[in-house]
C-alpha cells in the first residue's frame, strides 16, 4: 500500500500542530517531523503545505534575515488556525477511534 495517500490528510493537521508550538521555519519544520518518525518528508511535500496553510490563513509569514545565512520565512499560526487545529484534533481523535475499533477489534481480525 502507498503510505503517501494515509499521509496527505495527516501532515498538515501535524505541520499546523508544529506552528502552534513556537513561530518556526520551514527546515526546523521538517527536522520536527522527522523526530517524530516522518523521516520521508521532502521539501516538495512540506512547502506546498505551507502555502496551502498560508492561503487559508490558518499561519501567517514573516522574513527575516536567518543569523546563519539567507532570509527566512517564519511561519506563526493565526486565530483562525488555533481554531481550525482544535476541529481537527476532535475530528482526528474520532476517526481514529473508529477506525481502531473496526480495524483491530478481534471481531474483525484480519489474519496476517
Amino acid at each position: 500500500m502507498d503510505e503517501s495517500q494515509l499521509l496527505k490528510g495527516i501532515l498538515e493537521g501535524c505541520v499546523l500542530k508544529i506552528i502552534f508550538n513556537k513561530e518556526t521555519y520551514g527546515y526546523q519544520i521538517m527536522i520536527e517531523l522527522a523526530e517524530a518518525g516522518f523521516s520521508n518528508i521532502i521539501e516538495g511535500t512540506l512547502y506546498p503545505i505551507l502555502t496551502r496553510l498560508e492561503k487559508k490563513e490558518y499561519v501567517k509569514c514573516r522574513k527575516a534575515k536567518s543569523p546563519l545565512g539567507p532570509t527566512r520565512k517564519y511561519y506563526s499560526i493565526t486565530k483562525l488556525g488555533n481554531q481550525h487545529l482544535e476541529e481537527y484534533l476532535v475530528m482526528y481523535q474520532e476517526l481514529i477511534e473508529k477506525a481502531n475499533s473496526l480495524l483491530f477489534n478481534s471481531v474483525h481480525r484480519v489474519q496476517i
